[in-house]
């Protein structure tokens, strides 16, 4: 087989034999696939730098009989400052597992790989509360498979705003107060997560962090950002226990 150029982000590494790694990659056109490094945990070795977790490097790959196989790995940028804090590396691992559990291998994952990397960078530089980029990402993820909750009204009156609203994360629907209380209903949105919900789910890639929130509402956004998220999932994800011991 002839080898074949991609980028690539390293979303899990695992130690194969001494000194062999086996990488976990999103790449835009082929999904998540799995790339035996050779030799890539030896400080000497060329692949070294760019096999690394959380690197975003060019890669150039073989097909081999399971997996590919890393011939060469230049690096574009390496996510290292997420490890500035607990509460970065517990986000950021949360992501790579939920984005390898979703992302199938053999389609295209431009949108996934845009969102994480736009994701990891924003923990990197520490300018952002990791609490809203998980949102962020749980909501953006989920609508992009599928799940976008029906965020333009109440789903039995028609209002579109209100101080409290509830979402149901199983059925997708929005109630607003007086018919979330009719339905037997506690409303877990106020007006500023709403206003935050709508803005993820539905702006421009470009303009996906650019609103504000306070802290009680943000509380709000990321409990229910996330019980949605796992409603949703197929499966638990290892990574869970580890970012709610750290990120309550």
């Amino acid at each position: 087989m002839e080898p074949f150029v991609t980028m690539g982000l390293v979303l899990k590494e695992t130690q194969y034999r001494e000194a062999d790694r086996i990488l976990t990659i999103l790449t835009p056109k082929l999904g998540v696939i799995s790339a035996l490094a050779k030799n890539s945990m030896r400080v000497t070795n060329k692949l070294f730098s760019g096999c690394g977790l959380f690197c975003y490097s060019e890669f150039t790959l073989v097909k081999g009989r399971s997996m590919y196989v890393v011939q060469e790995a230049d690096v574009e940028n390496v996510f290292y400052d997420v490890s500035k804090s607990l509460e970065g590396v517990g986000v950021a691992m949360y992501l790579a597992e939920m984005t390898y559990t979703l992302s199938p291998t053999g389609q295209e994952a431009e949108k996934e790989l845009r969102l994480l990397l736009n994701c990891l960078y924003m923990i990197s530089k520490g300018k952002v509360d990791p609490r809203v980029v998980k949102a962020v990402f749980e909501l953006r993820t989920m609508s992009e498979c599928g799940f976008m909750p029906q965020l333009a009204c109440c789903r039995d009156c028609g209002a579109y705003e209100g101080d409290m609203f509830y979402l149901d994360v199983q059925e997708g629907h929005l109630l607003c107060a007086d018919c979330a209380a009719k339905a037997g209903k506690s409303c877990n949105l106020d007006l500023g997560a709403l206003y935050a919900l709508r803005h993820i789910c539905l702006v421009d890639d470009k303009k996906i962090f650019a609103f504000k929130i306070s802290l009680g509402s943000l509380a709000k956004l990321s409990a229910v950002a996330e019980h949605y998220a796992l409603v949703h999932l197929d499966k638990p994800l290892k990574s869970y226990s580890f970012l709610k011991s750290v990120l309550p």
